[in-house]
């Protein structure tokens, strides 16, 4: 079994806004964990984003891994062909705020920002 790939070119950006949001998030976990992104079918668009924190043992051999000063995000090889060049933003206003996807791959998104078509 090989190791997963440790990718030095980003093919999904975070903001400094988002990674500061994110270890905010994972360290109320009490746990070092990373942060798996991916798409599933579904959502007003035809595609929704997921997020959610995972254990690192959960990573498997074909997902990439990209590096953050030490934080780590994984996508699944089948989700990065739609999100390669994602970039992850965070904002706290109290209209709009939460986490943003802005993807250069996506041809239609949501009002929600939520899901995407291709």
């Amino acid at each position: 079994m090989t190791q997963a790939t440790q990718s030095q070119q980003r093919g999904i950006q975070l903001s400094e806004a988002a990674l500061r949001q994110v270890k905010s998030l994972r360290d109320k976990h009490g746990q070092d964990l990373c942060l798996r992104v991916g798409v599933r079918q579904g959502g007003c668009s035809g595609m929704s984003y997921m997020m959610d924190f995972e254990e690192y043992g959960q990573i498997n051999p074909q997902d990439e891994v990209f590096d953050y000063d030490g934080f780590k995000i994984v996508c699944d090889r089948k989700s990065l062909l739609y999100l390669y060049g994602l970039m992850l933003d965070y904002s706290d206003a109290m209209i709009g705020g939460g986490f943003q996807f802005t993807n250069p791959n996506a041809s239609q998104t949501c009002g929600c920002g939520k899901s995407f078509g291709v």
